[in-house]
């Protein structure tokens, strides 16, 4: 392929891994991971709310990775209330994995922003080490991936596994008992996926640009090396 079409391809990679970068970055920092709805069970029970009259009794619920928001309905209007996971829901959800998640991002932002250097030192430079070169290229991509992919594993079987947003809903509540009535992901989760599916793609533009993939030998120079072999 000519030099300028692959500082064309490498450019591109680069730009679409820095938005990666900024966009995982925004991501974090919001409340848009998961949105849903959750009902006041204990309140409908002592009335018996069916069909319409159970709309009085549904609040809202919406979090990220730090903080969110919940409004409890039970039957007297809307009660909002702000919390944040730390320190206030450490002893609540599982810790670990949530910690994993923030750490997990955390590294995607790196790799992403080294992915993005390292793209535009290829495009506009000269590739003279290894990880200057296609492996190194490879090398973010994959790793960025993963990271990716980990983050929405982790935070999945955190939401529904571990019942998040009810042990949410449920926080600093005495006689009432809350259950999650709807719950779907937010657009900063999309994001991560987004962000997963475009390092993924950057590696097919490395092959695309005409690099081999890494640890990959022709058979050409395989027989050559032979018939060397040979000679001596």
């Amino acid at each position: 392929m000519p030099a300028q079409q692959k500082k064309i391809i490498f450019c591109i990679a680069g730009v679409l891994s820095f938005a990666c970068a900024l966009g995982t970055a925004a991501a974090v920092g919001t409340q848009l991971w998961v949105t849903g709805t959750i009902l006041c069970q204990t309140g409908a029970l002592l009335v018996n709310a069916t069909g319409q009259e159970l709309d009085k009794f549904i609040g809202k619920i919406q979090y990220g990775l730090f903080s969110g928001e919940r409004v409890r309905q039970c039957g007297l209007g809307g009660r909002p209330f702000q919390f944040s996971f730390f320190p206030d829901l450490l002893k609540i959800i599982p810790a670990s994995i949530h910690v994993s998640v923030i750490l997990f991002c955390t590294v995607l932002i790196v790799f992403a922003l080294v992915g993005a250097g390292f793209f535009m030192f290829n495009a506009f430079g000269s590739p003279y080490e290894t990880l200057h070169g296609p492996i190194g290229l490879y090398l973010w991509s994959f790793i960025s991936c993963c990271c990716g992919c980990l983050i929405m594993i982790l935070f999945s079987s955190e939401v529904k596994i571990h019942h998040l947003s009810e042990k949410i809903a449920n926080f600093k509540e005495g006689s009432f008992t809350f259950k999650t009535h709807s719950e779907q992901f937010a657009n900063s989760f999309w994001i991560v996926l987004v962000c997963s599916l475009v390092h993924f793609l950057n590696a097919l533009l490395i092959r695309f640009a005409g690099f081999e993939f890494p640890f990959s030998k022709s058979k050409d120079s395989g027989t050559t090396t032979g018939a060397v072999d040979l000679m001596y």
